[in-house]
């Protein structure tokens, strides 16, 4: 089973719920860290690295000796990521998407692909879990192709007979459309105030609505702000697996890097039936 833990906003407590969950789980789970512009999940997972791997995307490079500045590659590229001036051919790595139409469309066959490296795949063992996380460089714009990336080298063939959790990034852009993408489950991190209903709103409508995906709902920090979450929820047909109240202990751990099971040891149990309560909710999941 494939569980992506994500959250409409920043601060929610996702991280949190994420590593917790695997924590709480037995067997060997998975646990990909899919924020590769902020991964923070190794702080508390304290994961040992054995393997790393540079990628990135494939980007157009250009033989000027066989190109005759015929303009069909740029026409072809819906990303504006190849432009043609005069007898100037000129590649904008930072647009390209890696789709390789230019190359496949060049009727000269003067474009070839080359890999522009735009970040790294880190694989490990945190005790009992397989580990792995994305991380970008420094001034790249797109996380998709390293989110994809990961997936497909750290997800391993009998994903169906183990729990892989996916450690979505905040919000609803392309980064979590692609880690939601194959899941069973979309787990949503939400705190009980009007800014976090309004973007639980907006990761319902990506995860559930554009995506097709089962939904449920944890509400972190409850006893602050007001009942709106809940009321959506029910409104929505949403189950709320777990309610975590807003506890000074519980940010004192996460401000040491200490997951919330060892701080709170009674909290395991607490985990282990959100679990079974993903199992057990009706959201087409087994």
């Amino acid at each position: 089973m494939i569980i992506a833990v994500a959250s409409g906003k920043g601060g929610t407590g996702k991280t949190t719920v994420a590593v917790n969950l695997a924590l709480a789980l037995s067997g060997q789970p998975v646990f990909l860290d899919c924020d590769v512009e902020e991964p923070n999940a190794a702080l508390f997972l304290r994961p040992t690295i054995t393997q790393r791997e540079e990628v990135g995307i494939l980007i157009p490079e250009v033989d000027f000796d066989q190109c005759t500045a015929c303009g069909r590659c740029a026409e072809v590229c819906a990303y504006h990521a190849i432009a043609v001036a005069g007898r100037n051919v000129m590649v904008f790595p930072a647009l390209c998407h890696g789709c390789g139409s230019c190359t496949l469309n060049c009727p000269e066959g003067a474009i070839r692909e080359v890999l522009h490296v735009t970040g790294v795949i880190e694989q490990g063992k945190a005790g009992a879990i397989a580990f792995a996380q994305g991380i970008m460089n420094v001034g790249e714009a797109m996380a998709p192709p390293i989110i994809r990336q990961l997936k497909q080298r750290a997800i391993p063939e009998d994903a169906a007979d183990r729990v892989v959790i996916l450690d979505a990034s905040p919000g609803t852009s392309c980064p979590v459309v692609e880690t939601m993408r194959g899941a069973d489950v979309v787990l949503l991190v939400t705190e009980p105030t009007p800014f976090g209903l309004h973007d639980l709103r907006l990761a319902v409508e990506v995860a559930r609505d554009e995506l097709g995906l089962p939904v449920g709902v944890v509400i972190n920090r409850e006893g602050i702000g007001d009942h709106g979450v809940e009321a959506y929820c029910a409104a929505e047909g949403i189950p709320v697996l777990m309610r975590i109240p807003f506890d000074r202990s519980i940010a004192e751990a996460y401000s040491e890097g200490v997951p919330l099971l060892e701080a709170l040891p009674e909290y395991r149990e607490r985990f282990a039936r959100l679990y079974q309560q993903i199992q057990r909710t009706g959201m087409n999941v087994v």
